[in-house]
């Protein structure tokens, strides 16, 4: 079994092309949140093609990138915004690549955990329920408490895209330290 020192490798994955997004404020945020022993890489999805299946026996370069990223991480954690109910166009689409071709899937296995923002009054939700339901066939294993939704960004992050609001960085401290025992746990099964 490996040692509970051992550090923990999450990968969050800003999933909105905004330079301004709230979205990839919450993975800055959480980074500073972190329990011992982990480190967070922070990724955005910028730079993938949309995918074409005609491809995925020769991936783009971006794509072998972001799919070396993925594996070589112990967990993921989503920053997703909500268009019209449910994830954006780029996140579906990055997933799409990393998930290809059918033998590959760059996700299997990994714990997951989902945080999002949103300028309304859901704070995202509708689009983490989305997203996890694509975790069925990636065979990702979820984190389902505490759920991170961050309503009303505008007013939870100051001018410097800092989170203000101290019960969600509480609420975000809890799901980092589950989503860490929850990849400690994954990593015992596979030594």
């Amino acid at each position: 079994m490996k040692s509970m020192a051992e550090k923990i490798k999450i990968l969050g994955i800003v999933g909105s092309l905004r330079k301004s997004s709230f979205n990839r404020a919450l993975l800055n945020e959480a980074a500073k949140l972190l329990p011992p022993d982990t480190v967070l890489e922070i990724t955005g999805i910028e730079g993938i093609p949309v995918f074409n299946q005609d491809d995925e026996n020769k991936l783009p370069q971006a794509v072998v990138e972001f799919k070396r990223k993925i594996k070589e991480a112990d967990a993921i954690l989503f920053a997703t915004p909500e268009y019209n109910y449910s994830i954006a166009g780029p996140l579906k689409n990055a997933i799409d690549y990393a998930s290809r071709p059918y033998p590959d899937n760059s996700f299997a296995g990994k714990a997951a955990g989902i945080v999002s923002a949103s300028i309304g009054m859901l704070g995202g939700a509708r689009a983490q329920y989305h997203l996890r339901q694509t975790f069925v066939f990636l065979n990702m294993i979820p984190v389902n408490t505490p759920e991170v939704f961050v309503t009303f960004a505008p007013q939870k992050f100051d001018s410097n895209m800092n989170l203000k609001d101290d019960a969600t960085k509480q609420y975000m401290a809890q799901l980092l330290k589950n989503l860490v025992d929850l990849a400690r746990t994954l990593k015992g099964k596979k030594a």
